[in-house]
């Protein structure tokens, strides 16, 4: 663990400041954070002048509204407070490239070997302090050996040290001697406590000497050790309250009364058990962009733009594995404004030819005004990709596969992806078949873009099956089970020349079903004397009850 040094930031405010970041109010307000714990409304971020108010993290908000009417409060969202602590993992890979994130508030960044690029540990913190000034957040930083320490003092260590009992003077231990203080290591004769640097703009930034993790976390309350709030309960009414309180009990008997994490927490912040800063992998990111010597305006002048930015975008996706499955282009005006088309695929794809058919589909949409002076082509969303394996042995040129028509799956997949960009990809469906005896659930409907076609023959059913199927419609005929001579169906007069059946359906009694609860149905194939094929049941169950019915309609 030698000359391993970590820099932990805290964000105490971050929820609450992320909001008033995007107010900009020119007068600050009081403004709190809202959510839910066990059922009840609770204050979980507040800003600098609802603290001043009075209120405080964890309270009820009928009791801050009480002591603060003019508070304004804000429903918390995770989501977007998560994706803002990324943002700022992002400005923190200024410091060091390995950052990883602390939720919900905190980062950790390792700065061994790079402190000196930014006027050592004292000149990270500063820079740090500015920085987040200028975002108008308040950060609490602290720099230790291990991430456990450093974690510890920018939660607990506060902006001020407590003064130590060394023993070496009169007024702090009466009965110390010359003979007691001669014993002591060099940091309780008073050398190198951690060291309170004066940061603009943050809360509290501490650095912690190398090599004197002890004397560091001594005074820092239990919590410190990212221990659970019971453990911490239960240490406490045993009159434990600090970290160095407990570092000399028996290793045994603390891990057979608190349980074995205990010892770990404590093992990680002194050092002696390694914990690894995990950076979060940067999220693969495909664009490209084309910027132009003068605005253009025709539509042929964007295809040509268009047909040389797919070139270097498929190749960037080629070599990651990738295919894309939603791009986005976009068209930069000279006036500052931008327009941008946005088309999904049927199947993720890394080729030139199967992209631009669909985008210009959609270029009619994008809006030149007073000319394009820049483009630029990114990918939404990724999919893994395999190559494809053909069989046989037969070489194929380049030229050949350019004149060569799709396989039948590919171009059912284009025109999906042609139909989506017209018609919207989520209204583009498919059928797959059901694992189902009653016919009106023996198929399900499928997006088209996001799902596989069925492989394989459809089932075939255990009886005809009409073409057209809808909600049972209630049918005027004599209520006895054998097939009506006469039936008035939708505003018309039937008569029966023919009919079959009876073929006769259980309900799926393990579903929850009203329309089947209790009861079968017996269902006819009937013709009448006009030449309409029908689908009739009778009822004898559930919704539909003693009475008849048509569900479908043959061809």
């Amino acid at each position: 663990m030698s000359g391993r040094r970590i820099l932990s930031l805290w964000f105490p405010r971050l929820a609450a400041e992320r909001v008033m970041r995007r107010r900009q109010d020119a007068v600050p307000v009081p403004l709190a954070v809202v959510g839910d714990r066990n059922g009840a409304q609770v204050l979980v971020s507040l800003s600098a002048e609802a603290e001043a108010a009075g209120l405080s993290a964890g309270q009820p908000l009928r009791d801050a509204t009480a002591i603060c009417p003019a508070l304004l409060t804000v429903a918390a969202d995770p989501p977007a407070e998560a994706q803002f602590l990324l943002s700022l993992r992002r400005w923190a890979g200024r410091l060091s490239p390995w950052v990883a994130e602390e939720p919900p508030a905190g980062l950790m960044i390792d700065l061994t070997g790079a402190a000196h690029l930014h006027g050592g540990e004292e000149g990270v913190l500063a820079r740090v302090a500015e920085d987040c000034e200028g975002l108008g957040l308040t950060v609490r930083a602290a720099i230790a050996d291990t991430p456990g320490a450093a974690w510890a003092l920018a939660r607990y260590g506060g902006a001020r040290v407590a003064p130590l009992r060394s023993g070496d003077a009169i007024e702090q231990e009466a009965r110390a001697t010359r003979s007691r203080a001669a014993k002591r290591r060099g940091w309780e004769r008073g050398g190198g406590p951690p060291r309170v640097v004066a940061a603009r703009g943050a809360e509290a930034a501490v650095i912690a000497p190398p090599g004197r993790l002890y004397e560091a976390l001594a005074d820092l309350p239990l919590a410190a050790l990212r221990l659970p709030g019971d453990v911490v309960d239960r240490l406490t009414r045993l009159g434990l309250r600090r970290v160095g309180e407990i570092a000399g009990i028996p290793r045994a008997a603390l891990a057979r009364r608190f349980g074995a994490d205990t010892l770990r927490r404590l093992d990680q912040a002194l050092g002696m058990e390694p914990e690894p800063v995990s950076p979060a992998r940067p999220p693969m990111h495909f664009a490209v962009r084309l910027t132009l010597p003068d605005p253009i305006g025709l539509r042929s002048d964007v295809e040509a733009a268009l047909d040389r930015l797919l070139p270097p975008f498929c190749d960037k996706l080629r070599a990651r594995g990738r295919g894309v499955r939603r791009v986005l282009f976009q068209g930069f005006r000279a006036d500052g404004g931008v327009a941008s088309v946005e088309v999904g695929l049927a199947r993720a794809t890394d080729s030139p030819d199967r992209i631009r058919p669909l985008l210009h589909l959609k270029l009619d949409q994008i809006d030149a005004g007073f000319g394009i002076d820049c483009l630029r082509l990114e990918a939404l969303a990724t999919e893994a990709v395999s190559p494809v394996q053909h069989r046989g042995q037969i070489a194929v040129t380049e030229q050949a596969l350019a004149g060569a028509s799709p396989a039948p799956g590919q171009a059912l997949e284009d025109l999906i992806g042609r139909l989506g960009a017209r018609l919207g990809t989520e209204a583009v469906l498919r059928l797959h078949p059901a694992d189902s005896h009653v016919p009106a659930k023996a198929a399900r409907v499928l997006m088209a873009a996001w799902s596989q076609p069925h492989d394989g023959p459809w089932p075939a059913p255990a009886a005809p099956r009409p073409l057209v199927m809808f909600r049972p419609e209630p049918v005027e005929a004599p209520e006895t089970p054998d097939p009506p001579a006469r039936f008035r169906w939708r505003r018309r007069d039937f008569a029966l020349r023919m009919a079959a059946g009876p073929e006769r359906l259980q309900p799926e009694w393990w579903l929850e079903d009203p329309d089947w609860r209790g009861g079968a149905r017996d269902y006819w194939r009937v013709e009448t004397e006009g030449g309409e094929r029908l689908w009739l049941f009778y009822g004898r169950g559930g919704a539909v009850t003693d009475r008849w019915y048509c569900e479908g309609v043959f061809s």
